[in-house]
């Protein structure tokens, strides 16, 4: 079908200005936030209600467009890269709280409601919505369901999949699919789980029901400097072995501490090699006896400076530059680039220092942020991309780290999801049967192959010219499978 007749299939239940299609109306949904790769697609469709949704999808299916479906546009990964010859489907209208129930501790809500939107709507009744990855003021509940992001609280409260319980997903045919249940268990496959995370490959999300905590009576921070990164790391593990579940840990190097520092003036110390952060959360008597913990660990980790929030506007304000750390970055460079990889804690000081070491083989700066309780690290690499061949040196640059991520015993993603930029290291993390059980579980949700086709599973093919596919006597494995 053609794109006029498209337009013209959309325009009977949509408004004028939900359907794009000139250039300059589509410029905007070219990338997500890693806009090192763009692309303009070929119509943007901004549905309102899930019964347009039904009737996108059908049509798409029927004139088999592929379907890339896309949040508030702040993932930081090339996982909802738009594609020529398809539809953009935005999510973005789909942001009402539709139901809070403070006796269940739930929230039912559209994918286009942000983290924060959420805990500030449970605030009257004191509780809220754990999950909050640094860009939790402009991420969505769909997003977050899509890359299974985590944040700060991760360590203690989980990552989304540990949040949610139930999914109202489509189909790319436009079935209604109920994913979980209001109970915290339900019978049969963990679809929740495989659901969580699969970036909008298997089923668009039109709602989700959350989990609501409540607000602790307390949170204190300890802020810690070091004059090693070695140390900074070697504190984290202690605190984790000393059995301590923090709150939040956060750590920051020291191009980082000055970029948020000169950025937002935290009160950081513009000395250290590294900053740790860590919180206590819990009743009174919890977090007193957490800080003081925490206190001696820190100092017997060789800190040369630990502060303690006296009270919740420095607790705050500690907390301040670390989740500045991407528009501190946005204000340094031209252009950064965020990996996301996850490693063994016990790893973090070698990871640090293999990546300083790559800074300098390969003459490109890297602020380095960790959600240092899981590991799970953002370094940003700041490059310009007005200059020929910094692009290509920083593509393989953040290459590099993902393989390093990999051979520590780590993952090539944390929260930010497998988009475009991390293809490539899939070959790499996983083996071939791993990726033959992706397609099987994509083609059984997906047949046809519309929903984000290309994004996240590199085809047999690709991981073939990589070097991570084995043909013997020219005989291809699962010759079903198509290649791209």
């Amino acid at each position: 079908m053609s794109k006029q007749n498209l337009i013209d299939q959309f325009r009977t239940f949509l408004p004028a200005d939900s359907v794009l299609f000139e250039t300059e109306d589509l410029k905007p949904y070219e990338c997500d936030g890693l806009s090192a790769y763009r692309q303009l697609p070929m119509m943007v469709v901004l549905p309102k209600t899930e019964e347009e949704i039904i009737r996108i999808l059908q049509i798409c299916h029927l004139t088999a467009t592929p379907v890339i479906a896309r949040g508030a546009g702040t993932g930081l990964s090339g996982g909802a890269l738009p594609l020529s010859n398809g539809v953009l489907l935005s999510l973005a209208k789909l942001k009402r709280i539709v139901e809070i129930d403070p006796i269940a501790r739930t929230a039912r809500v559209q994918p286009g409601v942000r983290n924060l939107a959420i805990s500030q709507a449970a605030e009257p009744f004191g509780l809220y919505y754990a999950p909050d990855p640094s860009s939790q003021i402009a991420c969505t509940i769909g997003g977050n369901v899509a890359e299974n992001s985590g944040g700060v609280h991760c360590l203690k409260y989980g990552l989304t999949v540990h949040n949610i319980l139930k999914l109202r997903v489509l189909t790319i045919e436009g079935d209604i699919l109920e994913i979980g249940s209001e109970a915290l268990d339900s019978p049969g496959y963990n679809l929740l789980a495989l659901m969580t995370g699969s970036e909008g490959m298997l089923g668009i999300v039109t709602e989700v029901l959350v989990k609501l905590i409540p607000k602790p009576e307390k949170a204190q921070l300890v802020m810690a400097a070091f004059d090693d990164v070695q140390k900074a790391g070697d504190a984290v593990a202690h605190v984790i072995s000393a059995g301590i579940i923090p709150a939040g840990m956060e750590m920051m190097d020291k191009i980082t501490i000055h970029a948020v520092e000169d950025f937002l003036h935290a009160g950081y110390d513009l000395d250290a090699e590294a900053i740790l952060l860590c919180e206590a959360d819990g009743t009174i008597e919890e977090v007193e006896t957490e800080i003081k913990k925490i206190n001696t660990i820190m100092q017997q980790s060789g800190a040369i400076k630990i502060s303690t929030s006296r009270d919740e506007n420095e607790r705050l304000r500690f907390w301040a530059g670390r989740k500045a750390a991407f528009p501190a970055a946005g204000r340094v460079s031209p252009d950064y680039y965020c990996m996301d990889g996850t490693i063994p804690r016990k790893h973090l000081a070698k990871v640090l220092q293999g990546i300083e070491s790559l800074s300098s083989e390969y003459g490109l700066r890297c602020m380095n942020v960790f959600h240092a309780g899981d590991g799970n690290l953002h370094p940003l690499i700041l490059y310009d991309a007005n200059q020929p061949g910094e692009l290509e040196k920083t593509e393989a640059f953040g290459a590099r780290i993902l393989e390093m991520c990999i051979e520590v015993g780590g993952t090539i993603t944390g929260e930010h999801g497998v988009g475009i930029e991390k293809i490539d290291q899939m070959c790499l993390q996983f083996n071939s049967s791993e990726r033959e059980l992706f397609h099987q579980i994509k083609h059984a949700f997906d047949p046809t192959g519309l929903l984000n086709p290309g994004k996240a599973i590199p085809s047999l093919h690709r991981c073939a010219e990589l070097g991570g596919m084995h043909i013997h006597q020219g005989k291809d494995k699962f010759p079903s499978i198509p290649r791209f």
